[in-house]
C-alpha cells in the first residue's frame, strides 16, 4: 500500500536543534520508502492565526497556506517533532497546527519529543496530545522522546546514540501499522 506522511517541524529558532531529529525521521520514513514531506514553518512565513484555511474563500487563501493544505490534504498521517518551550510545544507549531482543521480528520499522528535536557520534551508531548486529539489526528500510544537533541543526532540526521535507530524502527512499525489501518477504513466511509 503507497502512503504518504506529512512531518510537521515546529520550531522557528535561529540555533534550532531539533531539526536534526526531524531529518533523522525523513531519513527513517524514506528508507522504508514512504514519500513524506516536511512542513517547517522557516520555509511558510505563517501570519499569526487571524482566520483559519477554511476561512478563506479560494481565491483569497494565501499560497503558503494551499500549499500546506495541499500536502496536508494529501497525507496519510503526520509525524510531529516537537520541542519543549516551558513545559509546552513552541508557538510556531501551535500557529502551523491552528491554521487547519478538517485535513487532520481520520488520520493518525505519531510524536517525537526532544529537549537540551534529560527528560526529552515529554511534558510538551503530553499537552500536544490534547492538541491533535481535538484537531481530529488521534495519536499513537508510543511517543519518541529525545533527550539532549544536540547530541543525538548530526545535521544530516544521522544517530550519534546507538539504540536512536532500534527505538525508531519500533516507533514507526506501530505508526505504520495505524496509518495504513485509518486509511483502509477511511476507503470504507467516515462517520461524517
Amino acid at each position: 500500500m503507497s502512503i504518504k506522511i506529512a512531518t510537521l517541524y515546529g520550531s522557528v529558532r535561529s540555533e534550532r536543534q531539533g531539526i536534526k531529529a526531524a531529518n533523522f525521521f525523513m531519513k527513517k520514513l524514506s528508507e522504508r520508502k514512504i514519500f513524506n514531506t516536511l512542513i517547517d514553518p522557516m520555509d511558510y512565513s505563517l501570519p499569526l492565526l487571524d482566520k483559519m484555511y477554511k476561512e478563506y474563500s479560494s481565491e483569497d487563501a494565501p499560497e503558503n497556506l494551499k500549499k500546506i493544505a495541499g500536502i496536508l490534504n494529501n497525507a496519510d498521517g503526520f509525524l510531529i517533532i516537537t520541542g519543549e518551550y516551558n513545559h509546552s510545544i513552541p508557538p510556531a507549531l501551535k500557529n502551523l497546527l491552528d491554521h487547519f482543521q478538517t485535513e487532520y480528520f481520520f488520520k493518525p499522528s505519531a510524536i517525537v519529543s526532544y529537549s537540551a535536557g534529560n527528560y526529552g520534551g515529554v511534558r510538551s508531548a503530553v499537552h500536544l496530545r490534547a492538541i491533535l486529539g481535538e484537531l481530529g489526528t488521534p495519536t499513537i500510544s508510543s511517543m519518541f522522546p529525545v533527550a539532549k537533541v544536540q547530541d543525538s543526532f548530526d545535521d544530516e540526521g544521522n544517530a550519534l546514540v546507538d539504540f536512536y535507530e532500534k527505538r525508531s524502527k519500533r516507533f514507526l512499525d506501530e505508526f505504520i501499522w495505524y496509518v495504513e489501518a485509518l486509511k483502509n477504513a477511511r476507503n470504507k466511509g467516515v462517520p461524517y
